[in-house]
């Protein structure tokens, strides 16, 4: 079964079409180290809990949307064999292009699939 990248961050709205311009350029880099789906979400539909929300998780601010972004790859194996060259060309470009949000406030993680329906 797949491996997936996945992850949440905080971006004011006022860098939406900056945030949507760098995930293209980074999908592509993930595309051509093999992964087979990238994908970018623009929070829509995202309570605020009382307890727990994905904007408590990310310490969203007001003016900020939460996005939900995830990489799924052949294997976890796979994403462990380009993880380092994927890494090395991400931080490269990331040096070139501005961050339109505060990736201190970012959570991801490496999930093993375990059920497709």
């Amino acid at each position: 079964m797949s491996y997936f990248d996945a992850y949440l961050a905080a971006v004011p709205d006022e860098n939406r079409d900056a945030y949507i311009s760098n995930a293209d350029r980074i999908g592509a880099v993930f595309k051509r180290h093999g992964a087979l789906r990238y994908v970018e979400s623009w929070g829509d539909d995202v309570p605020e809990g009382e307890l727990t929300s994905f904007a408590k998780a990310v310490l969203a601010e007001p003016g900020e949307t939460v996005v939900l972004g995830w990489a799924e790859w052949p294997s976890k194996e796979h994403r462990e064999e380009v993880r380092q060259a994927l890494m090395d060309e991400l931080h490269a470009m990331m040096a070139e292009m501005p961050m339109p949000f505060d990736g201190k406030r970012m959570i991801f993680g490496g999930f093993d699939g375990v059920v497709e329906v």
